[in-house]
């Protein structure tokens, strides 16, 4: 279907997971108004559904862990323009198999399909995550998410199987990119999201055609073919998100000698005594830490503060997790003390969303009703 959508002109496809919890297939449908629905069981007409536009290819629903889901529409151009530049970008050669481990309801996952198709070669697919298959697979490329790769790396996976692993969905914890190159990787980190056609900055630097600014907000703008053409249904979304050729992203970064550092989301900055605290920036700090070997920085409202800053870390060694003054110390080095937690949860792992990011909303609500300086569970 992909490749029709791309290629001969078939009908867009709205690619689902159908392990959705229903409600949430539910609120997708009604949000998205598919003309027809497939299913293992066959195509069905669905009432009420809307035409996708003419030059629409694939429609990606995305920010759905926060509210109504949104349809970013992609279009054939917009697709093989970004697998077009990615391939010639890693000079990968025409032939060579790419892995799809990846949600292909998720940008990550349909970019590898949409690369396969340009390469020439079919794609080897895994419907689920195992790093054993993963590196035994024989492919050539591999687009993963840093929870995978560190997977990956705890099983002694010779990585130098790979000519290439583009490494998204999340910033890599500090560390995590030497130890896989020590293991023999070739690690591009990828830089994008649906509205760009998936990743649209290899290492910083922008793709051939791409365009990267930022604001005077401090808002990462970026520009070029890989744009999508508009949020499905919601011309108020996407004149509010599209002005003059430029995707606003919600990500405030910096640029410094043409390469582009994202420090995290501008509605991720936690308001403490009326002082601006970047949750990426400090969870980043945090990761740095040696005993901790995932962190995530949320903001939790307080009667003083307005909000107080949380960390909220998984311990290298579960029987030794870092304390919350060690943590403090360590962002007071680095950042100014307002930006040093007041609480520390730990936990065994972090929920994350399907494309690997980590599930903000289910962080958020975990942490709401302890009231300690520090918990463990």
């Amino acid at each position: 279907m992909v490749r029709r959508a791309l290629l001969d002109g078939g009908p867009a496809v709205l690619p689902l997971a159908p392990e959705l919890p229903a409600p949430a297939l539910r609120e997708a449908l009604e949000a998205l108004r598919p003309t027809h629905v497939v299913t293992a069981g066959g195509v069905r007409p669905r009432e009420g559904g809307v035409p996708a536009s003419g030059d629409t290819a694939v429609i990606i629903a995305t920010s759905g862990s926060t509210g109504v889901p949104k349809g970013a529409e992609l279009t054939a151009g917009a697709l093989t323009a970004s697998a077009a530049a990615s391939l010639a970008r890693l000079g990968a050669r025409p032939g060579e198999r790419w892995l799809c481990c990846l949600p292909v309801s998720h940008v990550s996952g349909l970019a590898v399909l949409v690369r396969s198709l340009l390469g020439g070669a079919a794609p080897l697919i895994h419907e689920r995550f195992s790093p054993e298959a993963v590196a035994a697979s024989g492919a050539d490329h591999v687009s993963l998410v840093p929870t995978q790769l560190r997977r990956l790396i705890d099983i002694g996976a010779d990585l130098s199987a790979f000519r290439t692993i583009l490494l998204g969905g999340a910033a890599p914890p500090p560390g995590l990119l030497a130890e896989a190159r020590a293991a023999g990787a070739r690690v591009v980190t990828t830089y994008g999201m649906s509205e760009t056609c998936g990743g649209c900055v290899y290492d910083g630097v922008p793709l051939d055609g791409v365009g990267a600014a930022v604001g005077p907000d401090g808002r990462v703008r970026l520009s070029g073919p890989v744009l999508f053409s508009g949020y499905r249904l919601r011309p108020d979304l996407t004149a509010a998100s599209l002005r003059d050729g430029w995707y606003l992203t919600s990500d405030l970064g910096t640029l410094e000698e043409g390469r582009l550092r994202v420090a995290g989301r501008a509605d991720d900055v936690i308001n403490t005594g009326g002082r601006k605290v970047v949750a990426g920036t400090v969870a980043g700090v945090l990761s740095g830490h040696p005993g901790v070997r995932d962190a995530v920085v949320v903001g939790r409202p307080h009667h003083e503060w307005g909000e107080e800053v949380v960390a909220v870390v998984v311990a290298a060694d579960p029987a030794a997790p870092p304390a919350l003054g060690e943590l403090r110390a360590l962002v007071k080095e680095r950042l100014p003390g307002y930006a040093a937690p007041r609480a520390l949860a730990v936990r065994d792992r972090l929920p994350l969303l399907p494309n690997g990011k980590h599930d903000l909303v289910a962080i958020r609500r975990d942490i709401s009703g302890f009231g300690g300086a520090r918990e463990v569970r």
